[in-house]
């Protein structure tokens, strides 16, 4: 019989691991395969865990192993500031995969800060900012010069998916790296933002539409702007009149990104059309499509820009919420672009290039980006390929 080799551990870091993964005892020792009391015995100090059993229970709260022989528990996780309207949200009771998301935005950020000062001896620098005061028209359009997107560019999108791929693309040029999470409900959030800079964080849930990724990341663009970045699920009411101010502002900007009112108003369908004459939904749908918008960003855009009526913006608005709904994947990703789509190019740049300059062992690079390093050459042909390089972001 093998001999029960416990492990040595400070009872006060099996609690921190646990809470801060956002687990309750019960859920926690299901997944080790315990008694909640077998588990709470050991939070307690009254019993040690054995090496295996403390293997499961990191793997459960999603941490290494050698941080539970720490002296004393790291204290990385800081509830973020919550934009949230959901009725009953506390900041800090987020679910645990959105708690590992959030965990797992930071980490990556502060690994890219730690690359580049590396390989660059000096951090890039990010300078663009904006007030809430700012006429939301004009910042956007500073915002489109910053991304180099041209109206050209956008009506000749070949679909959604080229469309947030160019803009993200171009945020990621401007010094922002955008991830994408996995297994968060779309109903807890629609996206959320880290605006330290430099190398500030826009994270979307992969479960939004193609379309409401892409609004996302522009409105958390604009979070970023403003220096305050948070959890959002763009509603603008039920909030608190300051945060309700913010994310008005926050979703007039990205709509006016995306559908500039110079452009929309010389649209010759619009260009026929008076306020409060009537719209046929191919109509509508036809202009989204050009834009690569929603149905309900394109009824606010033509209701800022005069040429519907708020009743009838109200009536179409539900009509369009179907399209924000939570939509199925296109199928199974191969691993080396699952790990692009999740971690972004600019980041998996970032690695690779620390990487081949012998900065970091075979071993980071497949920690980092998670994934097997089998799948790397596929990686470095997807991505080192057809970006630009990594010392341009500034």
């Amino acid at each position: 019989m093998a001999k029960r080799i416990e492990a040595l551990v400070d009872s006060k870091l099996l609690v921190w691991a646990r809470k801060d993964a956002g687990l309750t005892v019960e859920q926690a020792a299901k997944k080790v395969r315990v008694k909640p009391e077998r588990l709470e015995s050991w939070e307690r100090g009254e019993r040690l865990p054995t090496i295996s059993q403390l293997r499961k229970l990191a793997r459960a709260c999603k941490r290494p192993l050698a941080v539970f022989f720490l002296p004393e528990a790291p204290k990385d996780f800081q509830p973020m500031r919550d934009f949230r309207r959901f009725p009953g949200e506390v900041p800090g009771t987020e679910s645990p995969k959105l708690r590992l998301e959030i965990r797992r935005a930071r980490d990556r950020r502060e690994i890219a800060l730690e690359l580049y000062m590396e390989m660059e001896g000096q951090l890039p620098e990010f300078s663009a900012g904006a007030s809430v005061s700012d006429d939301p028209e004009e910042l956007a359009a500073e915002i489109r010069n910053l991304l180099g997107v041209s109206r050209k560019d956008q009506v000749e999108f070949r679909d959604d998916y080229q469309a947030l791929h160019r803009w993200r693309s171009a945020l990621e040029r401007a010094g922002v790296l955008v991830f994408q999470a996995r297994g968060v409900e779309l109903s807890e959030m629609r996206g959320f933002s880290i605006s330290e800079v430099p190398f500030p964080a826009v994270v979307l849930n992969i479960n939004d539409s193609v379309r409401g990724r892409i609004f996302t990341m522009l409105h958390d663009f604009v979070h970023i702007m403003l220096r305050d970045g948070g959890l959002c699920d763009l509603g603008e009411a039920d909030r608190p009149p300051e945060e309700q101010r913010v994310e008005v502002f926050c979703n007039r900007v990205a709509g006016a990104v995306l559908v500039p009112k110079h452009d929309l108003l010389q649209e010759s369908t619009v260009m026929r059309k008076r306020k409060g004459a009537g719209w046929s939904d191919d109509e509508i749908f036809e202009l989204a499509r050009r834009y690569r918008v929603s149905g309900e960003t394109l009824l606010r855009r033509l209701l800022i820009c005069g040429r519907i009526t708020r009743q009838f913006y109200q009536e179409k608005r539900k009509e369009s919420e179907e399209e924000h709904r939570p939509q199925a994947q296109g199928g199974f990703a191969p691993p080396h672009r699952a790990a692009i789509s999740t971690a972004g190019a600019l980041f998996v740049r970032l690695v690779l290039n620390s990487y081949h300059q012998e900065n970091i062992t075979a071993s980071d690079l497949s920690d980092f980006l998670d994934i097997k390093l089998k799948h790397v050459p596929e990686i470095e042909r997807e991505v080192m390929g057809r970006l630009t390089e990594v010392g341009a972001v500034g």
